[in-house]
């Protein structure tokens, strides 16, 4: 089992522009009342809708299912973090086969030029999250380097004597 996965998509923006003006009922369908009214609060809706359908893809692609295993197109979704930075939102089939994976969290990127929107997706699990320095530790750093400071300094005094 992979300790962790990447995934990367790109939407053509034109053409999900014109996919939601063909076909109204899209939108509803695949991309949730959140994303919705997100995306058309934009002055480029389209752009935005393409951003998330990639995030779709790029978040499947890193747990290596796809659209398969009977994982859905709402299963995915992009909802907003308290600073404003996308995230992955996984739910039903999707959210299920995370779970197995060992997956806690999908860091997700996404970004647009005039014409294309792409989504990077990395699954992360417990095996390759960095852990935070333990506390101790820290503390014990800081001692030695303060010491080592101090060290220095007394050494400097006894020159300048």
């Amino acid at each position: 089992m992979a300790l962790a996965g990447i995934g990367v998509d790109m939407v053509e923006i034109a053409r999900m522009e014109k996919t939601l003006e063909r076909r109204p009922s899209f939108k509803t369908r695949i991309f949730t009342e959140e994303e919705i009214a997100y995306c058309e609060r934009m002055a480029k809706p389209s752009k935005h809708y393409a951003a998330r359908f990639a995030a779709r893809e790029a978040v499947l692609k890193a747990l290596g299912t796809g659209f398969t295993r009977g994982i859905g197109v709402r299963d995915v979704s992009v909802a907003r973090g308290e600073a404003g930075r996308p995230e992955a939102v996984l739910s039903g089939r999707a959210a299920e086969i995370a779970e197995e994976l060992g997956v806690h969290e999908v860091a997700i990127s996404l970004s647009y030029t005039s014409d294309v929107a792409v989504a990077n997706a990395v699954a992360v699990t417990d095996e390759v999250k960095p852990a935070p320095p333990a506390k101790k530790e820290q503390k014990e750093d800081l001692r030695a380097s303060f010491r080592a400071a101090r060290s220095i300094i007394d050494e400097l005094e006894r020159v300048d004597e």
